[in-house]
């Protein structure tokens, strides 16, 4: 009995060891964090944003994480369409149609509908795209650098939609309640 607890509890550790190789912080090595902040819609906390590399996210040259952590239940859906509102809203022209219809279906793949503690990290990866994590395991990844841009751009873009929160993340202004 003793010895099948002990090979139980080996499996365990093992397994919990691949789920830990399969987080994002491989592919952003000596990351740090940069800034964070809270993003919130008519008063309610949406989710808390932090932003880790290892150099400067600002030149788009190194790999970075942002690392969103919700505290309302969001669907999928809606979530896939914020997004695709912004990077719209964002481009310098407009995006055709197929464009838009490819990123909807990245992000349909990335996400899932989120729930109070739920985090998708998302990662930079200059030249080749991104990849998104969802409670710290690899969910999708997108081989598409004009895709990785515009999104992540919702965030850092100087005419992001919350120019405090963008500056937080930057590491260029206090952060929410101390985070």
């Amino acid at each position: 009995m003793a010895r099948r607890r002990g090979a139980f509890l080996l499996a365990v550790l093992l397994l919990a060891g691949f789920a830990a190789a399969a987080d994002w912080r491989p592919a952003v090595p000596d990351a740090r964090q940069v800034g964070s902040g809270e993003f919130t819609w008519f008063g309610f906390r949406v989710y808390t944003a932090r932003l880790w590399s290892a150099g400067s996210p600002q030149g788009w040259q190194a790999p970075f994480a942002l690392e969103l952590i919700y505290h309302r239940a969001l669907s999928r859906d809606t979530l896939v369409q914020a997004s695709l509102d912004e990077m719209r809203r964002l481009s310098d022209r407009q995006l055709p149609q197929p464009t838009q219809d490819r990123w909807a279906q990245a992000m349909q793949a990335a996400f899932v509908d989120v729930q109070p503690g739920t985090r998708i990290t998302g990662v930079y990866l200059p030249g080749q795209g991104s990849r998104f994590y969802v409670d710290g395991q690899l969910r999708h990844e997108v081989a598409d650098p004009a895709f990785a841009r515009a999104f992540f751009a919702i965030w850092l873009d100087p005419r992001a939609r919350d120019p405090a929160l963008r500056q937080r993340l930057l590491g260029l202004a206090g952060n929410d309640r101390g985070e």
